[in-house]
């Protein structure tokens, strides 16, 4: 008699076997780890969590990419590569999942309307989303974060592997118009911590529409830059902190792993 497993992965299929299929999930013993975090210290599920990357892309920051050719200095992005990387370095080897959530801006721009091309345009001097570009130092021209482009692939540096989990967006937050909280769910993600650019725009919208989804979110506070002024840095910390979830430094996260 065969046995089969119907489901998007291990820990959430069916077995089929016959004419029975058992819909039961057993559920795996929590993997605590607690950490120092602001404003109170957390105590999370390693069995339920997963760390998501926002827009760490070619056009966002590496030389060459779109924000290079405005005269955006992306010095203050690189310097939290290390941080990012040794984050889901650890989360890989701990089998929690890796996402990575960024810009994939569809050929035709279709699902785009002009509110969510007006700002890129605005600052990109008439240049946006999926605009055809020449990226200082490039040989080839480019598409501003359009799908399978240069311009939206995750930066090198970071070395994002093949299993981890790629979601394209086309809006500030990585939940609306994507499947990201499909994703989450599908693996009974309760905890969702967050690292990327910007730290005040897209990083923050998507940890807000995380914390609006139910889920339990975390800024690694080091692990996100921003081109805005310092400030706003420092306010989207704020608010994380006193309305949408807590922070915590990339040391404090990996020194709370077992």
């Amino acid at each position: 008699m065969d046995t089969f497993r119907v489901g998007p992965n291990a820990a959430n299929s069916y077995i089929v076997e016959g004419g029975t299929v058992d819909m039961t999930r057993p559920a795996k013993p929590p993997r605590k780890a607690a950490m120092n975090a602001q404003p109170q210290n957390v105590v999370i599920d390693l069995n339920r969590t997963a760390v998501v990357v926002v827009d760490m892309q070619n056009d966002f920051c590496s030389h060459g990419g779109w924000f290079h050719t405005l005269g955006v200095d992306v010095s203050g992005i690189h310097a939290i590569y290390p941080r990012i990387k040794s984050v889901t370095d650890s989360a890989r080897k701990l089998d929690i999942p890796v996402i990575w959530v960024g810009f994939g801006i569809r050929e035709d721009r279709a699902n785009l309307a002009p509110i969510i091309r007006y700002p890129f345009s605005r600052v990109g001097g008439g240049m946006g989303l999926g605009d055809s570009i020449q990226g200082r130092g490039r040989s080839e021209p480019h598409k501003i974060l359009a799908k399978d482009s240069w311009g939206a692939q995750v930066v090198p540096e970071l070395g994002a592997q093949p299993n981890d989990l790629f979601v394209d967006k086309h809006r500030i937050s990585g939940f609306w118009d994507s499947p990201l909280d499909s994703i989450l769910r599908q693996r009974d993600i309760r905890t969702a911590a967050f690292m990327g650019v910007n730290s005040d725009e897209c990083v923050f919208a998507t940890l807000l529409d995380a914390s609006f989804h139910g889920y339990d979110t975390i800024m690694i506070e080091d692990g996100t830059a921003t081109s805005s002024p310092a400030s706003c840095h420092e306010a989207a910390l704020y608010q994380v902190r006193f309305c949408f979830g807590f922070t915590v430094t990339s040391k404090d996260w990996l020194a709370s792993m077992p």
